[in-house]
């Protein structure tokens, strides 16, 4: 089983899908959900290396789209904010179990990112005195 997720700045959600692969079909699948949450909008999503994100279809789909798709240096993976949100999942969904089945495995996921959702708070608070800033901004949206 393998979960592909997305991290909102805007509000600190995290959304998510659980496959059985993670190929370019099913991270493709994550993009068009993406999309279609945020209709009109460009989306920036930052990602490492991975071979099915830089999948012909996934780079068509996201130029044809307004989905920027931002590569990380190899070995950059802590740059990108959702890792930590990773390290909290394993510490509080994982950690020390020993599910039975995926089902057991995925509720536990589930309930955790339900707990987190509910106590989100927008990711804009970093790097206050960066020249970034000064060009990035990330937009409030109603939950």
């Amino acid at each position: 089983m393998h979960m592909l997720a997305a991290l909102d700045l805007a509000t600190g959600k995290i959304y998510y899908r659980i496959r059985q692969r993670k190929r370019w079909r099913e991270f493709l699948g994550l993009l068009k959900t993406l999309h279609s949450r945020w209709p009109g909008e460009k989306l920036y999503v930052v990602l490492d290396n991975f071979s099915p994100h830089k999948h012909a279809e996934v780079r068509s789909r996201a130029a044809d789209n307004d989905v920027e798709l931002v590569f990380l240096p190899t070995c950059g993976s802590w740059l990108n904010w959702i890792e930590s949100e990773f390290a909290a999942l394993r510490c509080f969904a994982l950690n020390g179990t020993d599910h039975r089945t995926h089902e057991e495995q995925n509720a536990a996921i589930a309930a955790y990112t339900r707990w987190r959702n509910a106590r989100a708070e927008p990711k804009t608070n970093f790097a206050p005195d960066s020249p970034i800033r000064q060009w990035t901004a990330y937009p409030s949206k109603a939950a």
